[in-house]
């Protein structure tokens, strides 16, 4: 079964025995982004992710805004599941920008990465430079190109940002809401235009049901075909 959850921030007890204790050999997990568990490269993490390999499922997972990319990009890309993938260990994946897997039968399209207040400050020269959380044009365009060659339709989205309209949605009663950003309205147009199941986001760090396609993440495991928490 494949199955849904938001940001772990490098909490271990996220991924303990306990905490996963639904998952079955063969099941897989996506993580929405900031998994936190490539940070520093010591040891102490590098042990962790060791005892993650004595799980008989698989743990993948997107970027979030808050990773060390450049402890990240180190890890080799192979081909997963039919797409481009980082292999962090043997049964941990990090699931790259704009492609689409074929997992457990299903579809799965992945565009990890969000934009901080700060990210919106800066110009599009200076964010490819100095904000590697943020999706840049090439990486949108490869997904569009997935997209296009998938007939823009698949089973399931995962995203760590929501589309703009439904952050704006969530963020109801905040009084400082973000601006319209590109890759907001990225997301937006994706809505409207893709074909697809179910659509999950961790960004929020809320376990809720939006509507009848869209679902926030954080902390509960979501049965994927579900998509309520």
């Amino acid at each position: 079964m494949l199955y849904f959850t938001g940001d772990t921030h490098g909490e271990q007890e996220r991924l303990s025995r306990a905490a996963l204790r639904e998952l079955q050999p063969g099941d897989t997990l996506i993580i929405c982004g900031d998994f936190g568990f490539i940070w520093d490269h010591s040891a102490k993490e590098q042990r962790f992710l060791d005892k993650l390999t004595k799980y008989r499922f698989t743990i993948c997972f997107l970027d979030g805004t808050h990773e060390n990319f450049a402890l990240l990009d180190a890890y080799p890309v192979v081909n997963f599941c039919g797409g481009a993938a980082r292999r962090v260990r043997r049964n941990v994946f990090h699931l790259m920008r704009g492609q689409i897997y074929t997992i457990e039968h299903k579809t799965v399209f992945t565009l990890g990465g969000g934009e901080t207040p700060e990210s919106q400050m800066q110009s599009d020269e200076e964010l490819d430079a100095a904000r590697p959380e943020v999706p840049d044009k090439n990486e949108m365009l490869a997904a569009v190109e997935n997209l296009q060659k998938h007939g823009y339709k698949v089973d399931y989205i995962a995203t760590h940002e929501p589309p703009a309209s439904i952050r704006d949605f969530m963020s109801l009663s905040e009084m400082n809401r973000r601006e319209m950003s590109a890759l907001g309205a990225f997301l937006d147009e994706l809505s409207k235009t893709a074909t697809f199941e179910k659509w999950y986001f961790g960004s929020m760090h809320a376990d809720k049901h939006i509507s009848r396609s869209f679902t926030a993440v954080f902390q509960e495991l979501v049965p994927a075909s579900e998509g309520e928490v």
